[in-house]
């Protein structure tokens, strides 16, 4: 049976620039340089190490930027005063240098959680994912809702990372390492991640980390996680394909099979169900678009083990981010971020 192709068009609005209230200035400051940096507390490592984020628990370890610290100049900002940077990524790994798109919650630079990691979402866009990420964009607001979600405790209030999903406009790439090609599969799956603790506060476990795309950067994500659940721990992936159909992969069958969600899938389930491997998938589809047989049929067949599944159907949704952002609305980033691992504010300091 002949699979449908992933759209080529961008998928939403636009990319818009902000308007409103910067944190220093009232007027664009698009292009302007921007930092992420926050200061430490006082507090000791040997508190922080002993503080307690549930009862008989102990504190996440909380990985501190490491540097090379990269220089951001402001995409947009948005109405909270918070902005998103955009800087150039050489991966040292892949050996590709793309764009790295990134947003910090406002909780990010609150003193209460200067001691605290937050968790991270690699956000993927569909399309040739070059060379912009539609997930930037003041239309879908994916930021802003975030915050908001992170208010109605919907969310974590997650970092929010967007680069380029492909090398070029001329094919995509399944997120993978494809022979005689840029290895954008290490570029997602390392050089990006390593990008980050390199300039902002994460934690030092799987639990902090997770991913979200459509349609071919559903693919990507999808894939992501169930190639390296050492490193990541959850997905939500929207209207994906579920096997690998980039036209590089011709001659390349074993290559593409290694990277192949449904042989990943299966890989999973056969490991025990324990904490160590536990992994969250959370599918997306609108009512009106293609795949939904698919997907059930891939949550029928690899739910097992440790791997965990979840099907949102967007009710009158098509293949396109609005509709994907009403899922997460309406459950999707809930349910994730039941099991991610979120901030956690420094104990008051006693007298």
């Amino acid at each position: 049976m002949k699979r449908r192709r992933r759209p080529t068009r961008i998928l939403a609005a636009a990319l818009a620039l902000g308007t409103t209230l910067g944190l220093v200035t009232g007027c664009s400051d698009e292009g302007d340089p921007v930092s992420f940096d926050t200061p430490r507390s006082e507090r000791s490592a040997q508190q922080q190490a002993v503080q307690q984020h549930k009862p008989g628990t102990r504190a996440p370890k909380t990985v501190f930027p490491t540097g090379p610290k990269a220089s951001f100049t402001v995409h947009r900002t948005l109405d909270d005063g918070t902005k998103i940077g955009v800087t150039e990524l050489h991966g040292q790994k892949s050996g590709f240098t793309g764009r790295v798109w990134v947003w910090a919650p406002k909780q990010y630079f609150d003193p209460a959680y200067a001691d605290s990691g937050f968790p991270v979402l690699i956000t993927l866009p569909g399309g040739k994912g070059f060379p912009t990420n539609y997930w930037t964009g003041k239309g879908i607001d994916l930021q802003g809702n975030i915050s908001r979600w992170a208010e109605e405790g919907k969310s974590q209030p997650f970092i929010v990372v967007m680069p380029v999903l492909n090398p070029s406009a001329e094919f995509y790439h399944d997120g993978s390492d494809i022979p005689g090609q840029p290895k954008m599969g290490t570029w997602l799956t390392e050089d990006v991640p390593d990008f980050v603790r390199a300039n902002f506060r994460t934690f030092g476990s799987r639990d902090g980390w997770a991913f979200m795309g459509s349609s071919s950067g559903g693919f990507a994500g999808l894939k992501s996680v169930l190639q390296k659940p050492d490193k990541f721990k959850a997905v939500i992936a929207s209207g994906p394909d579920t096997v690998p159909d980039s036209p590089l992969w011709k001659g390349h069958e074993a290559e593409r099979q290694a990277n192949n969600p449904e042989k990943l899938a299966a890989a999973l389930g056969r490991k025990p169900d324990t904490p160590a491997y536990e992994t969250y998938v959370a599918f997306q589809i609108g009512t009106k678009e293609s795949g939904l047989a698919r997907i059930r049929a891939f949550m029928r067949t690899y739910t097992k083990g440790p791997l965990k599944t979840r099907l949102q159907v967007i009710q009158d949704g098509e293949h396109n981010a609005r509709s994907y952002m009403r899922g997460m609305n309406d459950g999707s980033m809930a349910w994730i971020s039941r099991h991610i691992q979120g901030p956690v504010p420094s104990e008051p300091t006693a007298g």
